[in-house]
């Protein structure tokens, strides 16, 4: 009786080897150059802007001034305070919103006035609407700063809260943002 189990060994060992030297194609990551960030949530958020409103617990006005940066992979915000006082430095922050497909969720990096410390923390979110409620986990404790699109009168309203001492959410800022015109 001849066997027939070598042959098939050597007919399917030779299809193997030949199917993995097929080219392999990988496929395109989820982050990177060819992955710009589109929103068009944050696409309202472009161009040039007057906030006014309060800050812990004081009428401020800051101007915002906001275009897609790095291969179109950030929202790069540039605030400056308008209302500063005399000898004292104005608030300043560049801060770069981003989106992180592989977790499905936006990225902001706020770097401000405060300088390395307060920087360290990247806040997160995911989107509800035309609301994005980015929470950062600082060492003091968690910190909620929620961009709202109102297309009503086309201006943004921006809520920050934190957690004091005892454990109750509290209101750092209450802002609205104005287009400038051109």
């Amino acid at each position: 009786m001849v066997s027939t189990a070598f042959p098939k060994r050597i007919f399917f060992g030779c299809l193997l080897l030949a199917l993995t030297a097929l080219p392999q194609t990988k496929p395109e990551p989820l982050d990177g150059v060819n992955r710009p960030f589109h929103d068009e949530l944050l696409d309202h958020l472009e161009g040039r802007w007057k906030i006014s409103g309060v800050v812990v617990g004081r009428q401020r006005e800051m101007d915002l001034t906001a275009e897609w940066v790095l291969n179109h992979q950030f929202l790069f915000l540039d605030e400056k305070d308008s209302t500063a006082v005399a000898g004292k430095p104005g608030y300043e922050a560049h801060i770069y919103i981003g989106y992180d497909n592989a977790s499905d969720r936006y990225v902001i990096h706020w770097i401000d006035i405060f300088g390395g410390r307060f920087s360290e923390t990247l806040g997160y979110s995911s989107r509800s609407g035309n609301s994005i409620k980015f929470v950062f986990e600082y060492p003091d404790g968690p910190f909620h700063n929620t961009f709202t699109w109102i297309p009503d009168d086309k201006s943004w309203h921006f809520l920050l809260e934190q957690k004091n001492a005892a454990g109750k959410w509290t209101v750092f800022a209450d802002q609205k943002a104005t287009r400038v015109k051109p």
